[in-house]
């Protein structure tokens, strides 16, 4: 019965009901700012102010814009000024029938801000107001103006900080969206670099924007990345692992098949392939798709360097990706199972070291393996002043303890320590995080079966990373299906007057990158 009068009470007011009932703008300037005012709950950084305006100033308007967001001098400056001096030498009635239209006027003589666009409902006003514009409406008419005055305090472009260069551009990306668009086309400075946003979050409104070269970009996979975000309803996105969990093809995988980055000239280069990058407001990493493994191991310094150094390095990671993976269970197997597989002297010193350790070696692994997880954490969630003093002196010191004490031997530090080592060779976080995943259920497989039991974790690994695919692209190509052009800038890589095509899974309408030759020697003079 409450209810029931409540509406009916409001339902004579005709302000009131337009608060309740209306989707569009009111006519009505009182209407319009009592219904902003209810359903912004009179949040005091939401400021209204209500003007005159025209030669006679019998035209009312509000101005309508959220402190902190907008810039204050530009709405003093450029719309303040202008809307009630300038708009003084203009004759306005207030009739909407009369000519000319106060709105046109503001359009097209009074507002001096480059970003202008109409608004008529209610949620896009609310957007544009909360996301840094400020909204000009006018007594009479069901039209606003919503003006482009972001001006929120944010970060600048830096040098990155999760991935660190030794040649190449210093800049990194930023959480403000349209610094980013613009450090990717300060690279690409091509018409056909096109660029779709999209609204994302019924309660956070994130502006979510992935760029594509139209022309070798396929669009098979464009179309695939338009569908996924399109499908995605939450209530929020904070940032880009949000978007990466929910559009990636496989849930039940420890390798990641979406790659996240923070350079700029990284992502231009995955662009010139023919990939997709999906830029998030509020977040400075870039997800980059399809993914695939060997991109996770390739760095953006190896076309930096010449040809030999950068296969050289490429080389490093992939065998520091074999002992991250496989030095603790090839050790806890050898130790357990085949000892005759050692020679004679190194067996009896390892025997020596173990005589009074009273753990088996796969418990040795672990118990180092997670007091050396657990220290890296802490590492990392410590403030950077202490953080990594924690971390070696932590390490050193419990390592050296336990070796005393009889817990562990001395080569497990070994293996423990070279592994932890080789994890850190990995160009890409997520990569490394997959293999610390993916080592222990192998050292588990050692200690139960010996090489046997790591060879087949092995295969189960392989089949695996071959059955996975990243938005309809196989996860391991070129190796799986294997593509001989392909293993031109997998493993080695090869001199840039060789590698002429593009990825053909990727690229397939504008494969052709260069028609480069192979550079001639001068011609002895005389």
């Amino acid at each position: 019965m409450r209810l029931t009068k409540r509406f009916r009470s409001n339902a004579t007011n005709p302000i009131k009901a337009s608060i309740v009932k209306r989707n569009v703008l009111h006519k009505s300037l009182a209407a319009n700012i009592q219904r902003m005012k209810h359903d912004l709950g009179n949040s005091t950084d939401v400021v209204i102010r209500e003007i005159r305006i025209g030669k006679d100033g019998n035209q009312m308007a509000g101005l309508v814009y959220t402190d902190g967001l907008a810039d204050t001098k530009l709405i003093s400056d450029f719309i303040m000024e202008s809307v009630m001096l300038d708009m003084k030498a203009i004759q306005i009635r207030s009739t909407p029938q009369s000519r000319p239209n106060p709105v046109q006027i503001l359009k097209d003589y009074a507002i001096t801000v480059g970003e202008i666009s109409s608004l008529t409902q209610y949620k896009d006003l609310y957007q544009s107001v909360l996301s840094g514009s400020t909204v000009i409406m006018l007594d009479g008419y069901e039209e606003a103006i919503s003006i482009g005055t972001h001006g929120w305090q944010e970060r600048g472009v830096t040098e990155p900080s999760a991935e660190s260069v030794v040649r190449g551009p210093r800049e990194a990306f930023s959480e403000n969206l349209r610094t980013n668009t613009a450090l990717i086309r300060r690279k690409i400075r091509d018409p056909k670099l096109w660029l779709e946003t999209r609204l994302i979050g019924r309660v956070t409104h994130t502006e979510v924007s992935f760029m594509y070269i139209q022309g070798i970009a396929n669009d098979k996979v464009v179309q695939e990345v338009r569908e996924r975000l399109d499908r995605i309803d939450i209530d929020g996105i904070l940032e880009s692992g949000y978007i990466e969990e929910l559009i990636q093809d496989e849930a039940y995988t420890p390798f990641p098949t979406v790659y996240n980055t923070e350079r700029p000239d990284v992502v231009a280069a995955e662009l010139l392939e023919g990939k997709i990058a999906i830029l998030i407001d509020g977040t400075p990493f870039v997800l980059i798709v399809p993914a695939l493994f060997v991109s996770f191991l390739n760095s953006a310094e190896d076309y930096y360097h010449r040809a030999d150094i950068s296969s050289l390095v490429r080389m490093l990671r992939y065998v520091g990706f074999f002992i991250a993976l496989l030095g603790p269970s090839l050790y806890v197997a050898i130790t357990t199972f085949h000892q005759e597989m050692l020679p004679t002297q190194l067996l009896i010193g390892l025997a020596a070291q173990r005589e009074g350790v009273p753990f088996p070696a796969f418990l040795e692994a672990v118990m180092m393996e997670i007091a050396f997880e657990i220290l890296r954490e802490a590492g990392l969630r410590m403030p950077r002043t202490i953080g990594p003093a924690v971390s070696i002196v932590g390490t050193l010191v419990i390592g050296q303890a336990a070796v005393e004490a009889g817990i562990v031997s001395a080569a497990m530090v070994i293996v423990v320590s070279t592994t932890a080592i080789a994890s850190f060779v990995f160009p890409s976080y997520s990569m490394a995080n997959s293999v610390r995943m993916l080592r222990f259920p192998l050292m588990a497989l050692a200690a139960s079966f010996g090489l046997f039991g790591v060879i087949v974790g092995i295969f189960a690994i392989v089949l695996h990373l071959c059955s996975l695919r990243t938005f309809g692209v196989p996860y391991m190509s070129p190796f799986a299906p294997f593509n001989i052009q392909g293993q031109e800038d997998a493993v080695f890589r090869m001199p840039q007057w060789m590698m002429r095509t593009r990825p053909g899974l990727i690229a397939r309408k504008n494969i052709k990158r260069s028609n480069n030759r192979r550079p001639q020697k001068p011609k002895p003079k005389g």
